[in-house]
């Protein structure tokens, strides 16, 4: 199992272990799917993606909370916890990489409980999302730090969709094309990060 705790991954992934083979998602995603899905799977993503931080996850729990209606249908989607840069001349999208995910913990479980499938983030995730991932039949990617510029090449189209007040946090709707992630926690709650904490503890 390769550690997610560096920006080489996954060349070091490539490095160990040949040619990388990755197995194809596309949106909306489909429940069976993921619970085929394992920790430490390479996945190549097509279709709808939505971005998100935590000012917009704040806002959607409280649409929720007061029995409102999202900004989109969350059913069987992707987020992306991401605040991409302004497009350069000519470009789709700047820079996308990915936001520290446990910055979402706190409203991760409402939005799981509305429907969402997959999140796509760095860095671990707090036991409880961990457990209501596993209610709902979640899992957790991450993506690659230190690759936003290349994140932003599979991006083929973008659109703000809600919140535009709150500039790049706003939700944006992407169209992807083979945007590379690994499974950091799949819908059984396996951990990638804890397993990697575990192999390399000085405790053992």
């Amino acid at each position: 199992m390769v550690s997610l705790k560096d920006n080489n991954s996954f060349k070091k992934l490539k490095t160990a272990q040949g040619q990388v083979k990755t197995i194809p998602l596309t949106t909306p995603v489909d429940q069976e799917f993921l619970l085929s899905l394992k920790v430490g799977d390479v996945v190549k993503i097509s279709g709808t993606v939505y971005t998100g931080r935590d000012a917009a996850h704040k806002n959607m729990t409280e649409a929720l909370a007061k029995g409102e209606k999202l900004p989109m249908d969350i059913e069987g989607q992707i987020i992306y916890y991401v605040g991409p840069a302004p497009a350069k001349h000519g470009a789709v999208i700047g820079s996308c990489g990915p936001t520290t995910a446990f910055r979402m913990d706190p409203y991760t479980p409402q939005l799981l409980e509305a429907g969402l499938k997959v999140m796509i983030g760095k860095g671990p995730r707090s036991p409880y999302v961990v457990e209501a991932m596993k209610k709902h039949g979640a899992i957790y990617l991450a993506a690659v730090g230190g690759a936003a510029a290349t994140i932003s090449k599979s991006v083929k189209k973008a659109e703000i969709i809600a919140y535009e007040e709150l500039g790049p946090e706003a939700i944006y709707k992407f169209e992807v094309q083979d945007l590379v992630c690994f499974v950091a926690v799949d819908a059984y709650g396996n951990d990638l990060y804890e397993e990697g904490r575990a192999k390399y503890s000085l405790e053992n």
